[in-house]
């Protein structure tokens, strides 16, 4: 599809979030109209992480678990004997028993926020998991023949105390977390939904937290007309780019498809489409399938929700990356000031114009910022005409031209990776103009964005660096960073810092 070709859907065709919504003003639509929901309240000050749930739920049980031995078996030694002794054997008998509740409570799904918020009783399945964890405490005592070192009152009042202590906390937290979650103060990863109007129209914001842990940012319904069913058609398609489009604005988590499973091919077309996003896209249960889960004679162990595209880092590699930029982006500024300052110095002497020079960049997930550099040219070219450097390119300054040959105009670009924008290490960002036109002739290249653009990268110490005046060259520059994309590890990013240095001083295609 051209890019003029573009119909983003409007407001007044999203879909409500369930069938039992409030009446709409207008009675003859088909969907009615839903107030906003709690969850997506934006006064609200505070919110808890839906997956941080259960480890509150394991954390406070474990400390009332280590409470009631304390308690528990000092309250005994007192009434038996007078005085409480032994208090450091009472809290590691404690700790012992509350780390094996909490695995073993992890185990069989104890801790599931579906369990949690459930109606159903849970006073039975505590009662057999503690007597597991006290078989158990006995068997580590025999073990460590450790046994006649606790008086058996103390382990009788501690057992019971910390029993009744785990009945009366389930039924009161289930209570807090069941209100919290009606008040929108729990919020789950926050996801744009794209789907058939009917699927959509039958999941509700509740079910969509408490079953699978997201929070709805907003849903974008794919047309009701089928197509020839081997391509998607243009207003599919403008819907999947909406959908896209939303996410990158609203800083969504996650894109979540929710349609018909036996819908295969559209289900193969819409994650080929979705590819261009760096989020992550799960495909949820439709209608049937959820209606099998809500069957009391069923037991649903695990969500039967599908990730069908993962994000190019995990939460953990995204974290060494970041701690790597910081720590080298402060480093280097720190060490480079004085050349930096000189350079400022030359550029001023050299040339009528600002120090620096700004321009838009696509980064991550699209997002344009503003890139920092040391102005090498007499133009300050920026948006939709931006002519690359050529070899004796006339609008290079003489300071410039020394500038470019030896990267010094990029060290600027340090401010960005501090600021979040860039990483060390990463696809070179290239100049909106660039980006529009190589985006139309290489399907590959809006892969670049799936992680932040980088000062160097695996391209540039291949010496793909500068100008790119055929086709040619771009894909080998592509192909390199999607490379880099797919096998990204924190010693590959520390191996192209090393090779840059010694890149930079044999390159002959930066000017």
């Amino acid at each position: 599809m051209k890019p003029h070709e573009f119909h983003s859907v409007r407001r007044s065709d999203k879909v409500p979030a369930s069938p039992q919504a409030l009446p709409a003003p207008n009675q003859d639509s088909k969907f009615p109209i839903l107030l906003p929901p709690a969850a997506n309240d934006r006064a609200r000050s505070w919110t808890i992480p839906f997956a941080a749930l259960r480890h509150l739920l394991a954390s406070f049980d474990a400390f009332l678990i280590v409470a009631a031995s304390y308690l528990g078996g000092g309250l005994y030694q007192i009434a038996a004997n007078g005085k409480f002794k032994n208090s450091e054997q009472l809290i590691g008998v404690g700790l012992t028993a509350a780390v094996l509740y909490v695995l073993v409570g992890q185990s069989n799904g104890f801790y599931e926020i579906r369990s949690t918020l459930s109606r159903r009783k849970d006073a039975g399945r505590i009662f057999a998991n503690w007597m597991l964890v006290s078989l158990l405490l006995a068997l580590v005592a025999f073990l460590m023949k450790s046994g006649a070192d606790f008086s058996r009152g103390s382990v009788v009042s501690f057992e019971l105390l910390a029993l009744i202590l785990l009945v009366w906390s389930r039924h009161h937290v289930k209570g807090l977390a069941v209100s919290a979650v009606a008040d929108g103060q729990v919020s789950g990863q926050r996801a744009v939904l794209l789907g058939t109007r009917d699927e959509l129209a039958a999941l509700g914001n509740h079910e969509l937290l408490e079953r699978y842990g997201i929070t709805e940012v907003d849903r974008v319904p794919l047309p009701q007309g089928k197509g020839n069913g081997f391509s998607m058609t243009e207003d599919e398609a403008a819907s999947v780019e909406d959908a896209v489009r939303i996410a990158r604005e609203s800083g969504a988590d996650e894109v979540v498809l929710v349609l018909p499973w036996n819908e295969q091919r559209k289900l193969e077309l819409l994650r080929d489409r979705l590819r261009i996003s760096p989020l992550p896209v799960q495909l949820l249960p439709d209608r049937q399938i959820r209606a099998l889960t809500k069957n009391p004679s069923y037991r649903l162990r695990h969500s039967l929700s599908l990730e069908i595209q993962r994000a190019p880092l995990s939460f953990i590699e995204r974290l060494c990356k970041r701690a790597l930029d910081i720590v080298g982006a402060s480093i280097g500024l720190l060490l480079l000031t004085p050349l930096m300052v000189m350079t400022g110095l030359a550029i001023k002497l050299d040339s009528v114009g600002p120090v620096f020079f700004r321009q838009r960049r696509n980064g991550f997930n699209s997002r344009q910022f503003p890139i920092f550099k040391f102005r090498t040219m007499s133009v300050m070219e920026d948006g939709a005409n931006v002519v690359q450097a050529q070899r004796h390119d006339a609008r290079v300054t003489r300071v410039g031209r020394l500038l470019r040959r030896t990267s010094i105009d990029e060290i600027p670009q340090l401010i960005n990776v501090l600021r979040g924008e860039m990483s060390l290490v990463g696809p070179r960002p290239h100049a909106l103009a660039h980006d529009s036109h190589y985006g139309n002739l290489l399907s590959e290249y809006a892969f670049r964005h799936h992680v932040k653009p980088g000062i160097t990268g695996w391209a540039q110490i291949h010496g793909y660096r500068g100008e790119t005046a055929r086709v040619e060259q771009m894909r080998a520059r592509i192909e390199h960073d999607i490379w880099y994309i797919n096998n990204w590890s924190l010693y590959l990013d520390l191996k192209i810092l090393v090779l840059t240095c010694f890149e930079l001083p044999r390159s002959r295609n930066a000017y």
